[in-house]
């Protein structure tokens, strides 16, 4: 984007404190001392051609695209320079192709000689209609070439990656992606190859480029070199319908462009938002998508009939069914609400509404996931209420002299705050603090110290972190960041909070889901109102009741585990599901129980799952690509999105609950995001109030003959039920492995390389052992992976302890 200058400067006025003054084709401009002067030409306007220049990368001067004619002291130089390594100085006269012919015909030249090899392919390539190469071309190259001889040519395409192909033919070696790997990613498995006219981009063959952000190099490149496996030869530009999005697989709230072709999404790119995401998405939000269009997908309402089956039926049938079952529910053992964390903030709103004025009863939560009452305790006081104006914002995480990050690994679950840190400590020499069992590749990468931790007890640590981070964080700006698995681990958020009221630093919750903070703002948590409000405040409820028009229930309701236990126990006649997978929970056994026992189910859901299966209704909503709304991401920020796809015939769950509500004597007002976004922020937000959680530090587990203490995390790239279809995006997950230190592989029997099986009396999971930095008697699996989804085959989760030795070894038994 071409900004204009601040002041318009003359030979007259003053030179402002730390600027130099220069003169661009005949203009007196003033200009921060240091600035490239690419960047000054193009806040007075000034086009200057360039391929390998990037505002978020260092300088390279690998393309040569941009040369200007510079002039020092009244003595020009002997050659043109280029313009995107050349930084600023006092009284320097730079002349463009605009008002140089010798600038100009340079440009022409270093045209001429990147389309040497270039192979003209553009009628078949992928980036033609929308390539700098070609553009550029056009506006700054000959009109004819005086190359006659035979083009280089490669075999094509080269996987970088299983996402990411090569044509090296089309490269014009800018360096952009080179760049990016590694100094944006950290990842630098893609690199310059061999010399002169023989110099080409490649991989390494025992390294292949494994990057969760490989997709941006697809997307910075100026010319059809890298392309995507998934996109390659689908559409033209011309033919894509473009909408700005926001990325819904984690917190962050990326700004993205959804282009899509007669009704089906085709790719996703990066928005440009400098706040959020700058101009970078992670690897899973730019190719999740095609769950939209999966087999799965539910776009019937389904009820279920005598004999068993589920049955496609109109909407007025399936309205009926589900109103005419929850009004005998509701009359009788009551409802319980389980909203998921995939909802955007006017869905939440919805579903908060619908528990209380609908259903009577403050039993709803959306944490479906391990959580705790103390996690209650600290949204209460740190996160509900809160504003982007009085939050942790990736700004201040990035301007932060100190980081402490717990209960999250960032790159595994919040990629654009791990790019965040990875940039604060390059740039800045960031001090990043990571609490967790070993050193991950984020923690690496980030320059992070590790607080090594044993699973369950990592509150004694942040409440003892030694005396060095105790200073750094007393530090103007430090932050803290907690994540929600900090909920694992009793006195956690307990010890955060303490910390930081002992070293002033500020706060900010991370967590996973894209719609967990807009839900905590919404008020769908057994503690909480709309807008921060405290479920025990009786002048807050009294102000919901006169906007509601409705009574609000005095009594905290039952968190998520509780929900499900008084189903199971026939305590609670119905349950209210909305998009929660029950592998998610801390016990998927009893989650299942609970929703195959309880008296009545509803079903709210995209496609199908464990929930659908055993619901009574089912009710289709609608994917992110036909519905319109917001999330709020971990900032607190609101992240605003509209329909990309067509939405006939589609609900977002608001309307739906709004319908189902009319159909049960009460009128929820949310029809449309609109007017649920309207009435939420009609209602207003402020702190809760709540006092911060008190609880007492967990211990370690002590484990036995053959046992160790489980760590486990989820990875990014995993069996999520959103990376469904993607084969591609798959092969780039990171291989599972068992981890443990060297100590413990030898008390266990463990071989490097080798199998090794983790048991509990439910069941067991073998992967191949990796050696890393893991304590004493601590044994990591991820989450969710294939071949390792370990709470509903093992029954266990973080902390507790597990038995672990060779596979096929009779004493893992």
């Amino acid at each position: 984007m071409t900004l204009t200058p601040e002041r318009n400067a003359t030979e007259d006025t003053p030179v402002p404190e730390g600027h130099v003054r220069l003169t661009i084709d005949g203009q007196v401009v003033d200009a921060p001392k240091g600035e490239l002067l690419i960047r000054t030409c193009e806040r007075l306007g000034i086009v200057i051609p360039r391929f390998c220049d990037h505002p978020l990368l260092d300088p390279a001067g690998a393309c040569r695209q941009c040369l200007v004619e510079v002039e020092m002291g009244g003595r020009p130089m002997p050659k043109p320079q280029a313009s995107c390594t050349m930084t600023v100085a006092d009284g320097m006269v730079v002349k463009t192709q605009h008002t140089s012919e010798r600038a100009d015909k340079a440009q022409q030249g270093v045209m001429e000689l990147l389309l040497i090899n270039h192979p003209l392919d553009c009628p078949i390539c992928d980036k033609g209609g929308e390539c700098p190469l070609q553009n550029q071309a056009m506006a700054h190259g000959r009109s004819d070439s005086r190359f006659v001889e035979t083009k280089r040519t490669f075999p094509k395409p080269l996987p970088i990656s299983s996402q990411v192909l090569l044509d090296r033919e089309r490269c014009v070696l800018c360096q952009r992606c080179t760049r990016f790997s590694e100094e944006i990613a950290g990842d630098p498995f893609i690199d310059l190859l061999e010399r002169g006219a023989n110099q080409q981009i490649g991989i390494a063959e025992d390294q292949p480029f494994q990057s969760y952000f490989s997709g941006n190099t697809i997307q910075i490149c100026p010319v059809g070199a890298l392309t995507s496996a998934a996109y390659r030869f689908r559409s033209r530009p011309f033919d894509l319908r473009s909408t700005p999005g926001v990325c819904e697989h984690c917190s962050s709230g990326c700004a993205s462009r959804t282009d899509s072709r007669r009704g089906t999404v085709l790719r996703r790119l990066a928005g440009n938002d400098p706040e959020v995401n700058e101009e970078w998405i992670c690897d899973k939000g730019r190719f999740a998508f095609r769950y939209t269009g999966s087999q799965g997908r539910i776009t019937r309402p389904l009820v279920r009939r005598a004999d068993g089956t589920l049955e496609e039926v109109s909407w007025t049938e399936a309205l009926q069914v589900a109103a005419d079952g929850l009004l005998a529910a509701r009359a009788g053992g009551g409802i319980g609400v389980l909203p998921g964390g995939r909802l955007t903030v006017e869905d939440a709103y919805a579903y908060a509404k619908f528990a209380r004025v609908v259903a009577g009863t403050n039993d709803i939560d959306f944490r479906a996931r391990p959580h705790s009452g103390e996690e209650l305790e600290f949204l209460a006081a740190h996160v509900a209420g809160g504003t982007v104006e009085d939050s942790v914002t990736f700004e201040r995480v990035e301007n932060a002299p100190a980081v402490l990050t717990a209960g999250t690994d960032p790159e595994e679950e919040s990629g654009i705050v791990f790019l965040r840190l990875r940039k604060a400590y390059r740039k800045r020499g960031l001090r990043h603090f990571q609490v967790g069992p070993f050193t991950s590749y984020g923690a690496e990468k980030t320059g992070a110290t590790v607080l090594h931790a044993v699973p369950g007890a990592e509150a004694a640590v942040v409440a003892d972190p030694g005396a060095d981070v105790v200073a750094a964080l007393e530090q103007p700006g430090a932050v803290i960041l907690v994540g929600d698995r900090a909920a694992e681990s009793p006195g956690l958020y307990s010890a955060v909070s303490a910390l930081a009221a002992r070293t002033g630093a500020a706060i900010g919750w991370l967590p996973r889901r894209a719609g967990d903070r807009g839900a905590v703002e919404a008020g769908a948590l057994p503690t909480l109102l709309p807008g921060g409000r405290l479920v025990t405040d009786a002048a807050a409820r009294a102000e919901l009741e006169q906007v509601w028009g409705a009574p609000v229930p005095a009594a905290p309701g039952r968190d998520g585990d509780a929900i499900l236990a008084a189903a199971a126990s026939g305590e609670l006649a119905a349950l209210v599901v909305g998009g929660v997978d029950p592998q998610d929970m801390a016990d998927p056994t009893a989650a299942i129980t609970a929703l195959r026992e309880v008296g009545f189910l509803v079903s709210l859901e995209i496609h199908t799952s464990a929930v659908t299966e055993l619901a009574d209704v089912v009710l289709p909503v609608a994917p992110d690509a036909q519905r319109s709304g917001a999330y709020v991401n971990w900032e607190g920020r609101r992240r605003e999105f509209g329909v990309a796809l067509d939405a006939t015939g589609v609900l977002p769950d608001c309307r739906v609950l709004d319908t189902l509500g009319v159909e049960m004597d009460a009128d929820l007002f949310t029809q449309t995001p609109a007017a649920a976004a309207g009435e939420l922020e009609r209602l207003g937000s402020r702190r809760a109030g709540g006092v911060a959680p008190d609880h007492t530090a967990g211990r370690a587990r002590r484990p036995g003959y053959g046992q160790a203490v489980l760590a486990t995390s989820r990875q990014m790239i995993d069996d999520g039920s959103l990376q469904i279809d993607e084969p591609a995006l798959a092969g780039t997950a990171r291989r599972p492995y068992v981890k443990v230190n060297a100590a413990t592989a030898e008390r266990l029997a463990l071989v490097e390389g080798a199998d090794a099986t983790v048991r509990t009396d439910r069941g067991a999971i073998t992967l191949p052992v990796a050696l890393t930095d893991l304590p004493d008697g601590v044994v990591w699996l991820p989450t969710c992976s294939p071949g390792s989804h370990v709470r509903p085959t093992l029954g266990v989760g973080h902390g507790d302890l597990v038995t672990v030795g060779p596979a096929g070894n009779g004493s893992a038994s």
